[in-house]
C-alpha cells in the first residue's frame, strides 16, 4: 500500500457515509438515531455540550459502540443509525468509517460538526 494524504483518507471515508446535514439532527435523533459527541472535554466546556448526545471519548469509541465488545455500551447495535459528531467534521468522518468496518453499518457523521449544528440554530445546554 502507497503513500496517501489526510485529505485522501478523509475523501475515502466520506464516500462510504450517508452525512447528515446540521438542520437534520434533530429529526435524526428523534427518529431513533444514537447521535454520540466525540468532542474533546475542553470543547465541550468552552462552546456547550449537544443535547441529547452521548458523550464518548474518541480514544474508546469502538470498544464502546462495537456490539460483540465486553466493553460496549447497551444502546448500540449492528443496525442502528449511530451519528458521529466532532467540533468540525472531519474527525467524525474518519471515526464513522471505522464503526462501519466494524459492522455498524448505519454509522455516519454530521457535515461541519457541532460548529455546523450551532450555526444551523442549534442551542447548546
Amino acid at each position: 500500500m502507497g503513500r496517501r494524504t489526510v485529505d485522501q483518507l478523509l475523501a475515502d471515508a466520506r464516500a462510504g457515509l450517508d452525512r447528515v446535514p446540521a438542520d437534520r439532527l434533530r429529526t435524526e435523533q428523534d427518529a431513533g438515531a444514537l447521535v454520540v459527541d466525540i468532542r474533546p472535554l475542553q470543547q465541550r466546556e468552552r462552546d456547550g455540550e449537544l443535547s441529547g448526545a452521548l458523550i464518548i471519548d474518541r480514544n474508546v469509541l469502538e470498544w464502546r459502540l462495537d456490539p460483540a465488545s465486553p466493553h460496549r455500551i447497551p444502546e448500540t447495535s449492528y443496525d442502528r443509525r449511530i451519528i458521529v459528531v466532532c467540533n468540525e467534521g472531519y474527525g467524525s468522518s474518519l471515526a464513522a468509517a471505522t464503526l462501519q468496518q466494524l459492522g455498524l453499518h448505519r454509522a455516519t457523521d454530521l457535515i461541519g460538526g457541532y460548529q455546523a449544528w450551532l450555526r444551523s440554530g442549534g442551542s447548546p445546554e
